[in-house]
């Protein structure tokens, strides 16, 4: 799959892994050294993250039901728990660095191919 900021146009993951079954969403990106540009996890039915037991920052988008980015959390090293957004219904997690990238803002609408 790929995600792409249908605003901005510009493209945030051409290789997105999906998690959306309970052992893949709680696994998430445990385990991995690095998050490689160009690629990213859409962990479904999800309000929020933590990074605990993680070894590099991520990029975060909170999407509600729409795909419409209800909020960002750039550069989120390990070990931290972002803000809750009760109106997120899933979440992207990308590579460092990619929301500036993409210029991808609250309010933009993220496609998922």
């Amino acid at each position: 799959m790929k995600a792409t900021d249908r605003t901005s146009g510009k493209e945030l993951a051409p290789n997105l892994a999906v998690a959306d079954t309970f052992f893949s969403r709680l696994k998430g990106l445990l385990g991995k050294k690095e998050l490689p540009h160009g690629e990213g996890l859409w962990i479904k039915h999800c309000k929020s993250i933590h990074t605990f037991g993680m070894r590099f920052p991520i990029d975060v988008v909170f999407l509600d039901k729409e795909n419409k980015v209800v909020g960002l959390a750039k550069t989120l090293g390990p070990n931290r728990i972002p803000h809750l957004y009760s109106s997120a219904s899933s979440v992207i997690e990308l590579p460092a660095g990619t929301i500036d990238e993409a210029h991808t803002v609250t309010g933009d609408y993220i496609e998922v191919v």
